[in-house]
């Protein structure tokens, strides 16, 4: 682990985030964004710290998709969040996440493309920022961590 990697901050629970990890696995830490303060906007990281999805163990690789496929249910159904977009990296020295980041009908004005995401991300970050807004994203949040816990406690 990096003495300043954010992700192994988060994961061992040195460094809270904002509505908390909306789920946690044994592989895996799902939290809101603290980034960008839009409602439903998640991280999904691991908690054994490397960067590239190759280096996933055969345990991690079996739990992720489907930690994800919960995820994104939950955020139709809790969150009315109809699309989704994906992202993850490797040309950085990045702790291994996957950004799972809504799309709502404000961001249209930016357009509806990959490109569009950076600056409806932009714009979150620098407008919606506001006590309202942040309570906003921790409503989210609290509503996907009581909806996966129920899922789990359900199987």
């Amino acid at each position: 682990m990096g003495e300043s990697c954010l992700s192994c901050e988060i994961t061992s629970g040195r460094r809270t985030v904002p509505g908390g990890a909306v789920q946690e696995t044994r592989f895996f830490h799902a939290h809101q964004d603290v980034a960008y303060p839009i409602p439903g906007q998640i991280i999904v990281t691991a908690k054994r710290h490397f960067c590239f999805l190759t280096e996933m163990s055969q345990a991690e690789t079996s739990e992720f998709l489907p930690l994800v496929q919960r995820i994104r249910r939950e955020q139709e159904r809790q969150l009315g969040i109809e699309h989704v977009y994906y992202f993850y990296n490797e040309d950085t020295t990045h702790h291994f996440h996957l950004w799972m980041v809504p799309r709502y009908p404000w961001m249209a004005r930016f357009g509806k493309s990959i490109e569009a995401v950076r600056s409806a991300l932009l714009h979150a970050r620098e407008q919606m920022s506001s006590e309202h807004h942040l309570a906003a994203v921790a409503e989210a949040a609290a509503k996907l961590r009581e909806s996966l816990a129920r899922e789990v406690e359900g199987d």
